[in-house]
């Protein structure tokens, strides 16, 4: 429910490596609500009771909840650790980039066939499943930035190549990453698959 999201953001998605965390402190949306009740009834006005700030604060509508967010969002990239992440970042990014700074994820970087190289963020102990969904989702975010959607068939790439990593193929999706020997910025390549 919107009321909730007043109080409290869920879980940020760092690939399992969030925590919780508290908007009320982040968002100041208090003071929005505050400042709202004041322009509503004309200007200066004594400060809400207890009882209608809750009232005012649970009433904000999710858009104006989500407005808040980003531009707490927009505030927490100028951090130096967040500097590097794109403008309009998601709460998923900003929870791994924390994850990274706190060990508890790694970046692999991933040579695609043109030559180009894709950092992806893992956590720790991921799978080579893991990876290709953070792989899929890092080029699905970073289309959506660029303009337009480009409809990748994913059964097709995963079809056609393999990731290797050291001569080795990633062939078992179950089996985690440091079973390969797979380490923080390590180099994951695909490799065209040969046909039977």
């Amino acid at each position: 429910p919107a009321r909730h999201l007043a109080r409290h953001v869920a879980h940020v998605g760092a690939g399992g490596a969030g925590e919780a965390v508290a908007a009320r402190p982040l968002l100041g949306h208090q003071d929005v609500a505050a400042g709202r009740a004041e322009e509503q009834h004309g200007g200066a006005r004594p400060p809400l009771p207890a009882a209608a700030m809750a009232e005012a604060e649970e009433e904000l509508a999710h858009a104006e909840v989500l407005e808040l967010f980003q531009a707490a969002l927009a505030r927490l990239v100028q951090d130096p650790l967040l500097c590097d992440l794109p403008p309009q970042v998601t709460p998923e990014e900003i929870g791994s980039q924390v994850a990274l700074e706190y060990g508890q994820a790694m970046t692999v970087r991933v040579c695609k066939a043109d030559g180009e190289t894709v950092p992806v963020v893992v956590v720790q102990n991921a799978s080579v499943l893991d990876l290709k969904k953070a792989l899929r989702r890092h080029v699905q975010l970073r289309q959506a930035r660029q303009g337009g959607v480009q409809h990748l068939s994913w059964k097709y790439i995963w079809r056609t190549y393999h990731l290797t990593y050291a001569g080795e193929k990633l062939a078992d999706d179950r089996k985690k990453l440091r079973e390969y020997g797979i380490r923080n910025r390590d180099e994951v390549s695909f490799i065209k698959k040969l046909r039977k």
